[in-house]
């Protein structure tokens, strides 16, 4: 009697298409960001049977839940069967003042993930977020009246601290992922954070997503397409302001940002502060920073607007944005 088919690999399609689209081929090793969870189980067998024995595991231990060690634990097992290899990183991810616990985790995150990619000599991370995250980054976005930066969702591959991280699954629903593991009789670790209610993503995940699939049954395709639609159009922006910038200087001089249409104003304005400053205003500073671009008509005239930790300054013909010391 002839063995069973194998099951059908979603995860393999989706990995090869990524490829194309960033351009890469002939890395002599790929690393995956590996939790030992469901999605980035899947990504690994599939980057193990697309590139055998050129691919790494890397596992960060964050050391901030009772189940970490478990994690570990399996990541050590699902690694040992297959015959990949494992880097482990143990972080004490405590946020400094003013940071949230999950932003400090995420920065301690990746910057373990890329120094062990180059201690590995990959040229790539990449990581196992899917199609459901992604629209679970939109409905967080859009309760917090993001514009289209949040709007567009995850990119699907970007640089930090020096090396490339691309999200291959993006097109992907989680549930293809568990079933194609089921399949396979492949194991991955449950973590129980993700049934917490106090966590934003997991009442979206619990509650709103199956509201969305009752009456909108394709929405893990169409929700991820409007979403690139948007992106598009945020570089289409991105790129304007950088056109505009290029005419006023930057900092910008304010007689030439006058010259704008309001909304090209604005544009630009939140590239510079974005891209130079690190800093982001909310919709009510930028209002009140382009009106007092407008009134702006006379030497004396002062402007002085708190963003972020700092303020924008009227410097000479120039805006500038200056931190406390």
């Amino acid at each position: 009697m002839s063995a069973p088919p194998a099951p059908a690999d979603p995860v393999g399609p989706s990995l090869a298409r990524w490829c194309e689209r960033a351009s890469l081929r002939g890395l002599p090793v790929w690393a995956v960001a590996f939790s030992a969870g469901a999605d980035s189980t899947a990504l690994l067998c599939a980057a193990h049977t697309r590139w055998p024995g050129q691919v790494v595991a890397l596992h960060v231990h964050h050391g901030l839940q009772t189940a970490a060690d478990g994690f570990e634990t399996m990541a050590r097992q699902t690694c040992e069967s297959l015959g990949v290899r494992l880097r482990v990183r143990r972080l004490d991810a405590s946020p400094e003042a003013g940071q949230s616990p999950e932003d400090a985790a995420r920065e301690h995150r990746y910057r373990a993930l890329a120094q062990m990619a180059c201690e590995a000599g990959a040229g790539c991370v990449l990581l196992g977020q899917h199609a459901d995250d992604q629209v679970e980054t939109l409905m967080l976005a859009l309760g917090r009246g993001a514009g289209p930066p949040g709007l567009a969702g995850m990119a699907e591959r970007f640089e930090r601290h020096g090396m490339l991280f691309g999200r291959p699954l993006l097109d992907l629903p989680a549930p293809a992922l568990r079933a194609w593991l089921r399949d396979l009789g492949q194991p991955w670790a449950e973590d129980p954070s993700n049934a917490d209610p106090r966590f934003t993503r997991n009442r979206i995940r619990r509650t709103l997503l199956p509201a969305w699939e009752a009456a909108f049954p394709g929405f893990r395709t169409t929700v991820p397409r409007s979403m690139r639609h948007v992106a598009q159009a945020q570089r289409l922006l991105a790129e304007l302001a950088g056109i505009d910038l290029a005419t006023t200087g930057t900092p910008p001089a304010i007689a030439s940002l006058q010259g704008l249409s309001r909304e090209r104003q604005a544009n630009a304005l939140r590239h510079w502060l974005r891209g130079q400053e690190g800093v982001a205003p909310s919709e009510a500073q930028l209002d009140e920073l382009l009106d007092q671009v407008a009134a702006c008509r006379t030497r004396g005239h002062a402007i002085r607007l708190k963003v972020a930790d700092g303020f924008v300054l009227r410097e000479g013909s120039r805006l500038r944005y200056t931190r406390p010391v």
